[in-house]
């Protein structure tokens, strides 16, 4: 999830857009809370696209701006779990905020594009209501469920520098970080 993780094979038919770095804990990029977007325009819409295509290259199902070094309120989803073109459902959000969670929650095994092939169950509200700004800088409001309401809370994490591990146990989430900590510096060396 964070971008959200789906171990699915990436989709191919994005092509006049810009695949962008992902970054990996323990950059601290990753831990600031991001700015909100003032204006939705020719060059946000281009971000847009170009974080979907990242996300489906990765391949992921949800990607927010800060894990690729935006600090913009701005996340992307694909829930469809598909790689039929015509049958793919991108999702734009700008500057989202829950405004509601059920009291119900529900456990997913949760991954990240920021912190690869590392998976945990997490528990989240089983349900969410979402206002947020679409494409056209038009307000909404969503109502989520299941793998959605999972992935978009995953994805709003992001925007105010929570990671998925932060909802795991002191002691799980230390040693995933130590491990990418060593991890950079060793690729730094």
């Amino acid at each position: 999830m964070g971008g959200f993780v789906d171990r699915r094979a990436a989709f191919s038919y994005l092509t006049a857009m810009a695949i962008r770095d992902i970054l990996i804990l323990p950059d601290p990029a990753l831990r600031k809370v991001a700015k909100p977007l003032a204006d939705i325009d020719d060059g946000v819409r281009a971000l847009m696209d170009d974080m979907l295509e990242t996300m489906y290259a990765a391949p992921g199902i949800g990607l927010a701006a800060p894990q690729i070094g935006i600090d913009k309120r701005l996340i992307v989803l694909d829930v469809s779990k598909t790689e039929e073109e015509d049958e793919k459902e991108p999702m734009v959000f700008v500057n989202p905020d829950i405004v509601w969670t059920s009291d119900e929650t529900a456990l997913y095994e949760e991954g990240c594009l920021s912190i690869p092939d590392y998976y945990e169950e997490v528990e989240r509200p089983a349900a969410c209501r979402v206002r947020y700004l679409d494409r056209g800088g038009d307000e909404r409001e969503i109502d989520c469920e299941s793998l959605l309401a999972t992935c978009i809370q995953h994805e709003i994490d992001h925007l105010n520098g929570v990671l998925f591990i932060d909802h795991l146990s002191k002691l799980k989430r230390d040693r995933i970080t130590k491990k990418f900590t060593k991890a950079r510096k060793r690729a730094a060396a």
